[in-house]
């Protein structure tokens, strides 16, 4: 059977599972709806959360963006990685026990204040939708490729499907489509990387292929350095970006992650505190299967995709870039009309443009698999993607219904609270879909940007929330609007300057970059400015009342391993 085929074949198939978990499992309340009842088996919820985090810019964009950047895209690699780590291992517990649905709910409460809880919500609302953008740009990615319709009618596609489970199943139906979603993609990046790995360097261990010799005994990773360079590029394992935005990358990534609302959500599934401890360890491990993997998928991907176009006659080049070519995804230009494909680091003469976005996608057509093998990445393409955007667009629904309309008006009723919680989530559906077709960067970019807003306005008021009592509701409220709003607008200038505004394009060149940090990296800045705002604030502002101070203190305590109070 062809590629199509064999596509229509298994991303139906998963959908059709995907819609029946959701018809099983749909939500029958607000507690099913918010938190799946909040009774998910720790190793369930370690799969849920594992699909839930690795998003279209893990399991499409890291790969690709490592595979043109090579030692820089590692920051990638590293900032989410340890992210996680740390929202497990400092965070989760904690916010666990203290029992509220949602990060505003816990900003809320924590800091006294129904203005706290708002500008909570327009954080994560910001963040959520800048997040769920890159998710809906890899749907219709993959969609344009794989089912031959263009970005835009595969955007539709996806916010249809996902509007289907997330808003009939809530977080419950969302739960169990995610422990689905999380074997689909796994087993589907999986099996090409082990086949790529086989054929490359005869190590059916992609992680250990990556450090072995290809046919000619040259270490791969050598043989890449060497065809690189002799191309105009940097080597494949030296880098280019300065330490600082490295460093200020990678933090942004890493605390980012701790102040991600649809991940945090996920440890209040599970029943109880210490259920929230295994199932963070659980998803550790499960993600690490892919992240440790995506490195080996990276460097086959480039060193195959320059082995089969690079010096090749235009008028006969391999299938793979005929197929990408109608997505527009990749555009070959004869400048010299020689006939034949230059590809090398001058732009002037450079006549091959791949973008970074699709080489998890066409890694099995460069190495030609078999076509089953590639309808099975659309479909793994397909869970990242819709996996990710479901929760975000269940954090968007909840901030609405619960913390801004049940909050002002506690005497909503159960069924009505529910009713509009799928209406706000309908909504976000149609504003992430937008988002989707006029996307603000490429994906794996665009999920930076949500990092460096998550790490810039939340992780300082949950990191102090925790672990300082005299944290008071002024200095939360000032920190996050300081750190979001400046990140925020600095991301504007540097990426949309020109558009909105006017500006010259070489006075938003690197050098103009503040202390030298990208855009992508300007979060850790925000975190620190709003760790200093938020301090200096309370510092001259009343302490907390003595029973919040009791109640920090409470959380913090090592016991409440048994059932932690739901509100």
């Amino acid at each position: 059977m062809d590629i199509l085929t064999w596509t229509y074949i298994l991303v139906g198939l998963s959908f059709a599972l995907y819609i029946g978990i959701a018809i099983w499992s749909r939500a029958g309340s607000t507690k099913e709806f918010y938190v799946a009842g909040g009774g998910v088996s720790p190793l369930a919820n370690g799969m849920a959360t594992a699909a839930d985090w690795m998003s279209a810019a893990s399991f499409i964009s890291m790969a690709g963006l490592i595979s043109f950047a090579g030692y820089d895209g590692s920051v990638y690699l590293m900032g989410w990685t340890g992210g996680y780590v740390l929202l497990a291992l400092l965070l989760a517990p904690y916010l666990r026990k203290f029992g509220k649905f949602t990060v505003p709910d816990f900003v809320g409460d924590r800091y006294y204040s129904n203005k706290a809880r708002v500008v909570a919500v327009i954080c994560a609302l910001f963040i959520s939708f800048t997040y769920v953008a890159g998710q809906m740009r890899g749907v219709g990615i993959v969609f344009s490729r794989y089912l031959e319709v263009d970005i835009n009618t595969g955007v539709i596609i996806g916010m249809c499907i996902v509007f289907f489970y997330a808003v009939l199943g809530g977080m419950k139906g969302i739960t169990y489509t995610q422990v689905a979603q999380y074997c689909v993609l796994i087993f589907a990046f999986m099996v090409p990387a082990i086949f790529v790995s086989m054929q490359l360097t005869g190590n059916p261990f992609p992680q250990l292929g990556l450090g072995g010799t290809v046919e000619d005994g040259t270490y791969l990773l050598d043989k890449l350095d060497g065809v690189l360079t002799e191309l105009g590029f940097t080597a494949y394992t030296s880098g280019q970006k300065p330490m600082i935005d490295m460093f200020a990358i990678t933090l942004a990534l890493m605390v980012g992650t701790a102040g991600l609302p649809h991940v945090i959500v996920r440890f209040f599934t599970v029943p109880r505190v210490k259920d929230a401890r295994l199932s963070a360890g659980f998803a550790l491990v499960f993600i690490a299967i892919l992240y440790t993997t995506a490195p080996a998928v990276a460097a086959f991907g480039i060193y195959n995709a320059i082995d089969s176009v690079a010096e090749k006659p235009v008028d006969d080049l391999p299938k793979w870039v005929e197929n990408w070519k109608q997505t527009e995804l990749i555009k070959i230009d004869d400048k010299n009309g020689d006939g034949v494909v230059q590809y090398v680091a001058d732009p002037e003469i450079n006549e091959l443009d791949i973008d970074k976005d699709i080489m998890v996608l066409a890694n099995p057509e460069i190495a030609e698999l078999p076509n089953w093998v590639v309808g099975l990445v659309a479909a793994g393409g397909m869970a990242a993607a819709l996996s990710t955007a479901a929760g975000l667009l269940l954090v968007i629904s909840t901030s609405v219904s619960r913390d801004l309309v049940k909050n002002f008006n506690p005497g909503i009723s159960d069924k009505k609270e529910l009713m509009i919680a799928r209406g706000a989530a309908a909504v976000a559906v149609v504003v992430a879909g937008y988002f989707g077709v006029n996307p603000p960067g490429f994906v794996a970019q665009v999920v930076a940007f949500a990092f460096g807003l998550a790490a810039a306005s939340f992780f300082p008021v949950i990191i102090m929330g925790i672990f300082s009592k005299r944290m008071n509701k002024e200095g939360a409220i000032a920190g996050m609007l300081t750190g979001l709003v400046f990140t925020l607008s600095y991301i504007v200038y540097f990426k949309f300057g020109t558009e909105l505004f006017g500006v010259a394009p070489e006075s938003l060149a690197a050098e103009n970059w503040l202390f030298g940090i990208s855009p992508e990296g300007i979060g850790s800045f925000g975190m620190l400015l709003n760790f200093i705002v938020s301090f200096a604030v309370s510092l001259f502002t009343p302490p907390p009342p003595a029973e919040v101070q009791e109640m920090v203190e409470e959380i913090r305590i090592p016991r409440g391993a048994g059932a932690a109070q739901d509100h």
